[in-house]
Order: structure tokens, then C-alpha cells, then sequence
């Protein structure tokens, strides 16, 4: 057993101060107090969960700042031009380059204050595009780069299988490609087997996006995958891809989505970026989740997600990094919410009747919609019997340590930074302290030696 006494932790209430968190050889919170016990380990710092990292793609870590470079100012650049540099990245990286890249990846989310997160994983095969005979190889890395890093991984295996709508496979999506529905069941199989070696893993499902599955096989997967774990899909993002369902599918793709499967709960649609009013009602009603990536979907160019009306009508979120052009949960909050805030013209746009708090309301939608994208249904913050997963914040920090109770979420969310991290505990263990992960050395050269051999940056 192990007891520390923070200067505060947040709870679903607010902050507790001067609180006991006595924690178990497991991680697992045995007990939150306000009492004085002997032994306890004083932190002076702000201890609030973990953030929930609800989509990554591990791999694009390696190109993370290198697609900036324009040589003709007046050639188009977008979503689709990245993308062919994201699939020549994606053809030159052996199993082993993988697990280096996501075990920095990890460490550094974890260094952010991240302490679970999503892989939205679909770089399955050999460079030549075949299975290996582990059929989650790769699944099997970034489970082991999770497990080194010290953060917590639902694996999403997902489902590839097109070129595009009613397309082909193109040669540079071989690593990509489950050609049936059967194949892909087999890859879930062998994921779920690739989870068991990490006690902290867990495995999601899900179709990487309307254009990359043929309709039937995509309601098929729905109805007879797996029930009650989430489904994620990348959808609605860009212009072009509604233009192309429009005339492949004769629907819009959240049109399609909702008139040809049952959306509820257990989805999450990763960036939805542009609905329509009654497309996103739909997915309101239906309790779906919607993913946003602010640091990605602003990189990309992609849009503003129409959060505002989506809120109102009892939309539920969670963030994440997604290509991990920014790691720090702090900047995705603020990016999402200064995005409603200029296309708005006004402040309040991340409040409701029930929390008037800007800070408190955004973490806590990234929190709890950040679980539910993971399969964790607990919706308190700290509880006797879960496991004790925080980020904790400097207390000394200037602007902390000045802040009253009140003030201090939104002062975190708004000002903080990395800097005022003082470090991350995952099951009840400190992962990063000090902003320094505890296999900082080793990662690192592991990592810088993996991306001088692939010669990329």
C-alpha cells in the first residue's frame, strides 16, 4: 500500500484539498481522505485524471512537422497531397521502426499528461502487402511500445479494404488492405490475442472510413462484430469525400451511416467535420460519440466541427492527436474551443446550465467521452476500485500557486503548459516526474536512431 497526500484532486464536484490517495501494490484507490495518515508522501501539485487520447495513428509520428515545406506557393496542398507523403512514409517502416516510433509517441503523451489512449490502427501488412504470419504484428508493437511507454492502449484494429468508393486498392495502400470481411475478423482475432500480452490493453473495432469499405461489408461489420466495445470511423473530414458519397452512396456519409446502421452510444466518429444541422441531430439523438483532433484537423486544413449546436443538443465529445502534430491536451481544448469562438463571435462556447466553468466543462466532455472511446463506462473522476491514472500539476507554479480552487481548472486549461506539468502517475506510479519520463534516455535513443536509419527527416 502506498498513501500520497496531493494539495488537491478534482473530483466530478470539484477539488478536494489537501487529500490522501492511498493506493494498493495494483494501482487500484483504496481510499481518498482528508485525514492526516502517517507515511503519506506529500505532492505539491494539482492531481486531476488523466487525459483520454481518443485517436492515433501512431506511425505518422515520424513525419510529425515535415509536410510544411511548399516549394510552389501557388500548387494546390490539402488533405489529399499529405496524404501521399503519409502513405511513402507508411511503405518504408519494418516492425520494429514501428514499435520505436509509438514507443516515443507514448512517452511523450504520457510526458503531456495522457494517460490511455485510442490506436486507430490500420498499417497491418508487410511492405510487400502481405499478412504476416502473426496477423497482428504490427498491433503487437504498438501494444509493447504502450506497455514500455507506461500508458494504457485500446487497440482499433480497422477495417480497410477500398481504394476509395467503389475504388480499387491503390499499390501504395498495400500494408493497409483486408480484402474480405472474413480476413478482417481474423486480424480482430489475432488483436484481441496481441492485447492479452499487456495487462494495460484492451481492444476496440471499427471501419476506417465510409470510402475504404464497401457498403454491404461495412453494415455486416456493424451487425455481427463485436457488441459492447466501441466502434470507431473516420468520417465526413473532407469536402471531396462528401462529394464522392454523394454520388457513390446517393447520401451524404453521416446521411448513410444513419439511415443504414444503428448508431448509438458505442460509436465514435472520428472528426465529422461537415454536417449538416440535421446530421448532426442525428448523431446527437442517436448518443453517438463524435472524436475532434483541433491540432490535425487545423494542420490538414480541414474545418470547424459545428460543436456549438452539437452541445446544445447534448453532443458528446472527446479529443485526441491523431497525426501528433500537437501532443498536449491543453492545446487541443483551447483550439477547439477558440475555433467555436471565431466563427461564433462570442466566449461562452464551452459552458452549459449546468457548468458555467469553461476549463471544467471542456475536460470534462474529454474525460468522459475520452472513456467511453476506450470502453471504460466511469463517469467519476477518482473512486475507491478504479485505478489511480493522473496528471498532476505543479503547485508552486506562479499562476497556480496564486489561483483559488475555483479558478484553478480554467487556469490549467487556458495557461497551461508543459512546464507546469509536474509529472504523470498510471496506476499509481510515477511514469513522468518532473517532465521526465523514467526511460527517457533509452526511448530517445531508440527512436533518433530509428528515424536516421529511414532517412526521412
Amino acid at each position: 500500500m502506498k498513501t500520497y497526500k496531493f494539495k488537491g484532486i478534482l473530483q466530478s464536484n470539484g477539488w478536494i484539498e489537501n487529500a490522501c490517495v492511498t493506493i494498493d501494490n495494483e494501482g487500484v484507490i483504496k481510499e481518498i481522505s482528508t485525514d492526516d495518515i502517517d507515511g503519506a508522501e506529500k505532492v505539491n501539485g494539482f492531481a486531476v485524471p488523466g487525459f483520454q487520447n481518443a485517436h492515433s495513428h501512431a506511425f505518422q509520428y515520424a513525419m510529425a512537422g515535415i509536410a510544411e515545406r511548399h516549394e510552389n506557393a501557388e500548387a494546390a496542398d490539402d488533405f489529399w497531397t499529405w496524404r501521399e507523403a503519409m502513405y511513402q512514409l507508411a511503405l518504408t517502416m519494418s516492425p520494429k521502426d514501428i514499435e520505436h516510433v509509438a514507443t516515443m509517441l507514448y512517452a511523450e503523451m504520457v510526458r503531456h499528461g495522457y494517460t490511455h489512449v485510442a490506436e486507430f490502427h490500420y498499417l497491418h501488412h508487410d511492405k510487400n502487402g502481405k499478412p504476416y504470419g502473426n496477423l497482428a504484428e504490427h498491433g503487437e508493437r504498438l501494444v509493447a511500445a504502450a506497455k514500455k511507454a507506461g500508458i494504457k492502449i485500446t487497440l482499433v484494429p480497422m477495417f480497410y479494404q477500398k481504394g476509395g468508393f467503389g475504388a480499387e486498392p491503390q499499390l501504395r495502400q498495400r500494408r493497409f488492405i483486408s480484402p474480405t470481411l472474413d480476413s478482417y475478423f481474423k486480424l480482430l482475432e489475432a488483436s484481441k490475442q496481441a492485447a492479452r500480452l499487456y495487462n494495460g490493453a484492451t481492444v476496440a473495432f471499427g471501419i476506417h472510413s465510409l470510402r475504404a469499405v464497401q457498403p454491404d461489408d461495412i453494415i455486416t461489420t456493424i451487425n455481427e462484430g463485436p457488441k459492447g466495445i466501441p466502434f470507431h470511423i473516420h468520417i465526413s473530414e473532407q469536402l471531396k469525400e462528401i462529394e464522392d458519397a454523394k454520388e457513390y452512396l446517393k447520401m451524404r456519409p453521416v446521411e448513410w451511416l444513419l439511415n443504414n446502421t444503428d448508431v448509438n452510444e458505442n460509436f465514435h466518429l472520428v472528426h465529422a467535420t461537415h454536417l449538416l444541422e440535421a446530421e448532426v441531430s442525428g448523431v446527437a439523438q442517436a448518443g453517438a460519440h463524435v472524436v475532434l483532433c483541433p491540432s490535425t484537423e487545423g494542420n490538414l486544413g480541414d474545418g470547424i466541427f459545428p460543436l456549438k449546436s452539437f452541445q446544445k443538443q447534448g453532443g458528446r465529445w472527446s479529443i485526441g492527436t491523431d497525426s501528433h502534430v500537437g501532443l498536449n491536451p491543453l492545446e487541443e481544448l483551447r483550439i477547439l474551443d477558440y475555433g467555436q469562438r471565431l466563427t461564433s463571435h462570442q466566449r461562452n462556447t464551452f459552458i452549459d446550465n449546468i457548468e458555467p466553468d469553461s476549463g471544467a466543462y471542456g475536460y470534462k466532455h474529454a474525460l468522459i467521452a475520452g472513456r467511453k472511446a476506450m470502453g471504460n463506462d466511469c463517469e467519476q473522476y477518482f473512486m475507491e476500485g478504479a485505478a489511480f491514472d493522473a496528471v498532476v500539476y505543479d503547485a508552486s507554479a506562479a499562476l497556480l500557486a496564486s489561483s483559488s480552487v475555483s479558478n484553478l481548472l480554467s487556469t490549467i486549461v487556458y495557461s497551461g503548459d508543459a512546464t507546469m506539468t509536474l509529472g504523470t502517475m498510471v496506476n499509481g506510479k510515477w511514469v513522468v516526474k518532473n517532465n521526465e519520463h523514467k526511460l527517457k534516455a533509452e526511448i530517445t535513443e531508440n527512436f533518433i536512431s530509428c528515424i536516421k536509419k529511414l532517412n526521412i527527416r
